[in-house]
């Protein structure tokens, strides 16, 4: 399953049987892989979105969701495999490289397809509408980031005959997508796999500097005036707040640097002779910004103690009048969508793809990103069929 050579299929057998299936787009073609489906479930797409997301793949444990993009590939005729670090690759025409993550954050969402509700109610436990009245919604954990995206992506890949990988990791350290990079060349244009709404073009991503900040002192009493380590702690991490404070408070979140502590431990030393504080930190920075001016001014907040900084994530803001991008404002208008252009205030894989390849590039797929993470986290499976429609329609515009 994860060899790496493809492998031959027998017309009669249920692999056979998805590889037909999606050449012809047949709904209600029978693909059955670990058990049977919901009614709304009809089409290869959602049959592969369904059992991707009934498949447990936090970060680290992306295995299983993996094999069963090998086997989708393979059952139509595509070679593929998993690489050294459990990305899925299934490489073909280099015109487009479709990519998106297979691991998801933690959370059990129970799978299952439930219609939308009608006008003015909301599903529990929800404050989120998606979906039109009655209309069949998935729920489970990655529906939206990113198993929407990434099976959008690997049946686009297969109608299409282009490049395809499912990287691992992103939601800790993108550790698949730095290996992808430095393990083959630039494709021609990448389109990254991340909840926009199938109406909309995910052109911008504020960048990402993490830090660690230590510091120790003497153990004293705790009635003496002097500051100890956490104060020190603290009153560095204020000083960085007011340093990226934006003078106009009416600016944009996007071009904002914004500050957020991500974990604070502190306290007496085993041996009780010392104060010790860690912290944990992390500034979002806007693509008007250098990561290094951010850097340089976080540091020069210190009084006392150091920071330990991580490799930084450049921000990237992609332009709208490539042929990329404006090959997704034909196929989201075909398709009777308002295009809209968003830049978002978090990160992606695309911050890396752009910072190390200077190739056309959005980011793009199905789902509301309000829900990324979320316990009620769903995707309207009409959201996925549409996206599938927009990126095969952009691939082959582009082959």
């Amino acid at each position: 399953m994860a060899t790496g050579k493809g492998r031959e299929s027998d017309p009669g057998s249920e692999a056979g049987d998805e590889r037909e299936a999606v050449e012809s787009s047949a709904a209600g073609s029978d693909v059955v892989a670990g058990g049977g489906y919901p009614a709304a479930c009809d089409t290869p797409a959602r049959k592969l979105l369904y059992d991707m997301v009934s498949i447990p793949s936090p970060s680290g444990e992306e295995e299983r969701a993996a094999e069963r993009l090998v086997d989708f590939f393979e059952a139509n005729g595509r070679e593929a495999w998993i690489d050294e670090v459990g990305n899925v690759r299934a490489p073909a025409s280099d015109a487009v490289l479709l990519t998106s993550h297979v691991d998801t954050v933690p959370g059990d969402i129970p799978v299952e397809v439930r219609p939308a509700p009608p006008d003015g109610e909301l599903p529990e436990p929800s404050d989120v509408r998606v979906g039109e009245p009655g209309e069949p919604v998935l729920w489970g954990r990655g529906a939206v980031d990113a198993t929407g995206p990434l099976v959008a992506m690997a049946v686009a890949a297969v109608k299409t005959g282009v490049s395809f990988v499912g990287v691992v990791r992103e939601e800790v350290d993108s550790g698949g997508a730095r290996h992808l990079i430095g393990d083959r060349d630039a494709p021609e244009a990448v389109i990254n796999g991340e909840p926009s709404g199938w109406q909309g073009i995910t052109l911008g991503y504020r960048g990402l500097l993490e830090g660690t900040y230590v510091n120790t002192s003497e153990s004293g009493h705790s009635s003496r005036p002097e500051p100890n380590a956490i104060q020190h702690a603290i009153d560095w991490w204020h000083g960085v707040e007011e340093a990226f404070t934006p003078e106009d408070p009416e600016t944009a979140v996007f071009d904002q640097v914004t500050t957020k502590p991500i974990s604070v431990d502190g306290g007496l030393s085993d041996d009780g002779l010392a104060v010790e504080t860690t912290m944990e930190v992390q500034l979002r920075v806007p693509p008007s910004r250098p990561v290094d001016e951010v850097h340089e001014l976080a540091e020069a907040e210190l009084s006392t103690g150091s920071v330990q900084w991580g490799d930084p994530m450049p921000p990237v803001m992609e332009s709208p009048r490539t042929e990329l991008a404006r090959a997704f404002r034909v196929a989201i208008r075909g398709g009777g969508g308002d295009v809209r252009l968003l830049r978002k205030t978090g990160t992606s894989d695309m911050n890396l793809f752009a910072a190390a390849w200077d190739r056309p590039m959005v980011t793009y797929g199905p789902g509301n990103s309000d829900l990324d993470h979320a316990p009620d986290e769903r995707l309207p499976l009409s959201e996925l069929d549409r996206a599938v429609t927009v990126l095969t329609d952009v691939c082959r515009k582009r082959l």
